[in-house]
């Protein structure tokens, strides 16, 4: 499939294509000298503003999370992804486009034991005005919630979306959810030299009135499409979840921080449950 950046501007092409048992999803990056591979491991996360972007030996991929929640929403864990540029192509601004390329793809089972990592202890990561709060559930279920507040703008407004996630329920009511900026953010992102290629048909673009030459998928749309970039940043954790995630006036710094509680709240189980074993590496 292919598209452009939406922050870089450059043309790019994106493939998957099948892994072995364990070998989780890796970006390939095939411009460069002995395709370096890129582990989605939040080991290999960076900071930075608005988007996921990963680096392993000073390789580098952007904008990987809405590739990252079309594989976990589609239940693809090992994937490598293949690309010809640092950035992932934007499409639409949702995943569906991901989607579809997948279900065309077809996916086949392996012979290994899917990993899952609990919630077992109720956590708040963030302040009083952005956070994130995990708890566990008796229903084994992975539930996401957001509460949307953008009390500058009306059109916007606050909004309220949760989902108990299965595959039919991702592809159906989280994918189609589009990505979206005030215009005011717009305009100073192409001040910066940045989304300079984007129009206002590429994503939801809004000023005080609703989207600007665009219709909204559904009336949360934009609480939809922040859960659809949780389950994105909470793939880098690298096994399914179970647990309740109640999320408000976050975004991917937060999510970045749950993955590590979860990976500490895993650390302290194992600890207590088996002292004494080790890992053993061949």
């Amino acid at each position: 499939m292919a598209g452009f950046g939406f922050w870089s501007g450059l043309d790019v092409k994106l493939e998957f294509h099948p892994a072995v048992a364990n070998s989780g999803v890796v970006f390939i990056r095939t411009d460069l000298p002995g395709q370096p591979r890129i582990e989605a491991n939040i080991a290999n996360r960076v900071s930075g503003p608005r988007r996921t972007s990963l680096v392993d030996n000073d390789c580098s991929v952007e904008m990987v999370e809405h590739v990252l929640s079309a594989l976990a929403g589609m239940k693809i864990d090992n994937c490598e992804v293949h690309v010809n540029q640092a950035e992932m192509p934007g499409l639409d601004g949702s995943s569906i486009g991901f989607v579809l390329a997948l279900k065309s793809a077809g996916k086949v089972e392996l012979d290994a034991t899917r990993e899952i990592t609990w919630v077992t202890e109720k956590t708040r990561v963030g302040n009083e005005d952005s956070w994130i709060e995990m708890e566990p559930t008796d229903d084994q279920s992975f539930h996401l919630e957001f509460l949307l507040d953008y009390p500058s703008n009306a059109a916007i407004g606050k909004q309220n979306w949760e989902t108990n996630l299965n595959t039919s329920e991702y592809c159906e009511q989280i994918a189609p959810a589009r990505t979206f900026v005030l215009d005011t953010e717009a305009e100073q992102l192409r001040a910066n030299g940045l989304g300079e290629r984007v129009g206002y048909q590429d994503l939801l673009v809004f000023d005080q009135d609703g989207p600007i030459d665009n219709e909204l998928r559904y009336d949360e749309e934009c609480a939809r499409h922040k859960i659809l970039d949780m389950i994105g940043d909470f793939a880098l954790i690298g096994t399914d979840i179970v647990g309740k995630f109640t999320a408000c006036k976050s975004g991917h710094r937060l999510n970045s921080q749950v993955v590590f509680e979860l990976l500490r709240q895993t650390a302290a189980t194992t600890a207590t449950t088996t002292p004494n074993k080790k890992r053993l590496s061949a």
